[in-house]
């Protein structure tokens, strides 16, 4: 695929690979429900309250830690090990 360079904002929106419609939002669709399938991402539900942003971060992190651990266990690997082999 070439590179293209551009000088205002203008020649991006001409370069649009797509036409805004219905299937533009089909295609959006596709990719997300394949991400979706290839890596479920799961947040638990509910409505959580946070003393600060930090501890806001914090329960996100342990979240997304979770999902990581997940991933790689779904296709056999221990995540204890990676983190082990990282230099």
């Amino acid at each position: 695929m070439p590179v293209r360079k551009f000088h205002d904002l203008q020649e991006m929106e001409d370069s649009l690979w797509r036409e805004p419609g219905p299937e533009l939002w089909r295609a959006i669709d596709r990719v997300w429900s394949f991400a979706a399938q290839t890596v479920p991402r799961h947040f638990p539900p509910g409505v959580y309250k946070h003393r600060s942003i930090e501890e806001a971060k914090r329960l996100r992190e342990q979240w997304e830690a979770a999902d990581f651990e997940a991933f790689w266990e779904r296709r056999g690997v221990n995540p204890q090990e990676l983190a082990a082999k990282k230099p």
